[in-house]
């Protein structure tokens, strides 16, 4: 037993030991004659003195540890005769005569808020019941060919404290969200459902995104086994469950890892890395061999703890340059001479290869808002590792596009076409995420041009545009259904809307779009390679309007035309001889705007003639026939 713990020890020091939350925090041992002993480790090397201070030792001087390894790891064996589970306890740390208690980094179960205390949590006898759902990822996420997750990917962004709220404006529990989520989500046709952070967190307004209690899922809404529960019900819907992390910085709460031992220790030391000026917080040492030893632990432990199939990594940008959120003059340039934090591209590359080397069907997805080059390519050949990468660049302009006036987007359609000029560059996510619902965005539906019925019908074309483009696809909770109303993080998502006709057909018609492409390899299949997709109709600049194929590698294909023009529109495509485009899918729910195909044989080729309404889009498939069809409103929306 010492000789593992001494190997433990060394290899946190080295910056590899990735099962660092076995060693640290506190375990429930026992001793010989069946007496509980409760092993506490932490590690503090710049401190004098660390106890104990907890609900069974007094809260006063505490029980002193002793300082085990010479590169700061202290220990104390408590000998307990009863349980001491959910009981509460702090560290601690005394350094030049001062002291200041603070949370276990490695807690598993914390009281949160201001007071931070720690809760004993070693006696979970909770049993999974999700080995249906882990056979299913094996087989969706691993390669079977040359094509990298070939399967649909569609993910329900979500803010747990706002998604719904009680009468009393009260929280939901993970057990009450197991009975209320996941079936909701599979309802719409999600593959997935993403979390913003519930890690353990004292300040509501950060939305998750300042954490303290790395490894505790958050107290707001239950207790560690709670949260197994939600996680469950999720995976026998058929449903996968992503969570944001945060390893790029935490807070400066009191009780958290903010000069956890009387001095900077996870964070950097220097002036000029230590701080975001932005946020107000510290950025974490990532070259420090004990933190990369701490985050990627945590980012392990989710994963095998908690059965959670993928993380989506936050602000990945502000790790990667060393001038981020900084002034001239306030940063120092890398060995190399440039701008970039080699330290952080080490740690992402060995936080992606220690995670998917042992979870390779789990996903990594790098929230990254510049053009950092290789972000989702093999650790092997220079890149970052990670999975998947948001593309931001295509979010932010194709909605600034959608605010304009339809008269003026014509002198914008690059927003449209120049996306694809690089999106097989790396494997990317189309998000629509809460970033862009806030701070005086304006909801999605409320980026639109126009009236209020425009608004919708603009929404409707522009969603259909984004689940047809080549890339995986996310929409943050409110917008299927409309929400006006910026996103809140203090209230309930406005579920009173469904009560008007506009918001209800809306949702519908989200959840239609969504069940179409699950059904449609097409539109998933290819998304990573130029194959996948061909433009037909690419700079029809004066029409607002686009037109290409999605190739599913088998010999199928689908043609979409989507349409942002304030008016009727009718474009002549070329089609395969023989085939006859057949509508499977279109944006316009009132059968008014039914149109009829046309299609003619000329010298240089066989074409088809489609009519659009005004801001509308359609799918179509060339199907064996010559005859003339008429796009008919198949799908109830």
């Amino acid at each position: 037993m010492q000789k593992q713990q001494d190997l433990a020890a060394y290899y946190f020091h080295q910056g590899t030991n990735f099962h660092a939350y076995e060693y640290l925090g506190v375990h429930l041992t026992f001793t010989e004659e069946g007496t509980r002993r409760y092993v506490f480790r932490t590690w503090a090397p710049n401190a004098d003195r660390v106890a104990l201070i907890s609900d069974f030792t007094g809260w006063d001087e505490g029980v002193p540890f002793e300082r085990v390894t010479d590169r700061g790891v202290w220990e104390l064996s408590y000998t307990a005769d009863h349980s001491l589970e959910r009981a509460a306890y702090k560290f601690r740390i005394t350094r030049n005569g001062v002291s200041h208690n603070k949370g276990d980094p490695y807690a598993v179960s914390s009281r949160g808020g201001a007071d931070g205390a720690s809760i004993i949590f070693c006696e979970s006898s909770y049993e999974w019941e999700d080995a249906a759902w882990l056979t299913h990822r094996r087989a969706a996420v691993l390669p079977t060919s040359d094509e990298y997750l070939s399967s649909p990917l569609n993910i329900y962004e979500v803010h747990l404290a706002s998604f719904m709220r009680k009468e009393d404006g009260g929280y939901y529990t993970y057990r009450e969200m197991a009975d209320i989520l996941p079936s909701y989500v599979k309802s719409m046709g999600y593959t997935h459902v993403e979390f913003l952070p519930l890690a353990e967190y004292p300040f509501d307004g950060s939305w998750g995104y300042q954490v303290c209690g790395f490894y505790a899922p958050t107290s707001r809404f239950g207790e560690p086994d709670d949260f197994r529960v939600m996680i469950d019900a999720f995976h026998r819907a058929g449903i996968g469950v992503l969570l944001d992390w945060v390893p790029a910085h935490f807070p400066k709460d009191e009780w958290g890892l903010y000069e956890f031992d009387g001095g900077p220790l996870y964070e950097y030391q220097g002036h000029d890395r230590m701080e975001s000026r932005s946020w107000g917080t510290r950025f974490f040492d990532l070259g420090r061999e004990e933190v990369q030893s701490f985050l990627v632990s945590n980012a392990r432990y989710f994963l095998k703890e908690f059965h959670i199939d993928g993380l989506r990594v936050d602000a990945v940008a502000s790790m990667l340059y060393l001038d981020y959120d900084r002034l001239p003059g306030e940063w120092f340039p890398n060995v190399k001479g440039g701008r970039e934090n080699l330290e952080a591209i080490a740690f992402l590359q060995k936080l992606n290869a220690a995670v998917l080397g042992e979870f390779p069907d789990a996903l990594m997805i790098a929230e990254e808002s510049t053009a950092f080059p290789g972000v989702t390519h093999p650790v092997a050949e220079g890149g970052l590792g990670f999975s998947l990468k948001w593309n931001m660049g295509f979010a932010n302009d194709f909605y600034a596009y959608l605010s304009r006036d339809p008269v003026y987007r014509k002198y914008h359609h690059n927003a449209l076409n120049f996306p694809l000029m690089y999106a097989f560059s790396e494997n990317y996510i189309l998000p629509v995420s809460h970033d862009e619902v806030v701070h005086g965005k304006r909801s999605f539906v409320d980026k639109m041009y126009g009236s209020y019925e425009d608004k919708f019908r603009e929404a409707r074309a522009a969603l259909l545009l984004m689940m047809t483009y080549p890339g995986k696809k996310m929409l943050f909770m409110g917008t299927e259904f409309a929400q006006f109303r910026e996103w809140d993080f203090a209230s309930s998502l406005e579920w009173f809307m469904l009560d008007y006709p506009m918001h209800r057909s809306f949702r519908d018609y989200v959840a239609a779009l969504n069940r179409f492409y699950l059904s449609r390899p097409e539109l998933y299949a290819r998304d990573f390679s130029p194959e996948g997709f061909e433009w037909i109709l690419a700079d029809e600049s004066e029409k607002n309007l686009v037109a290409y194929r999605r190739f599913d590698g088998r010999g199928n294909s689908l043609i979409c035309i989507v349409s942002f023009s304030g008016a009727s529109e009718t474009v002549t495509i070329p089609i395969r001889a023989a085939y006859t485009p057949e509508c499977l899918f279109h944006t316009d729910a009132d059968p008014e705007f039914a149109r009829t195909i046309g299609v003619k044989k000329e010298k240089d080729g066989v074409f088809a003639t489609v009519t659009l309404s005004a801001f509308s889009g359609v799918v179509l498939r060339e199907k064996n026939g010559k005859k003339k069809i008429r796009i008919q409103d198949e799908l109830t929306v």
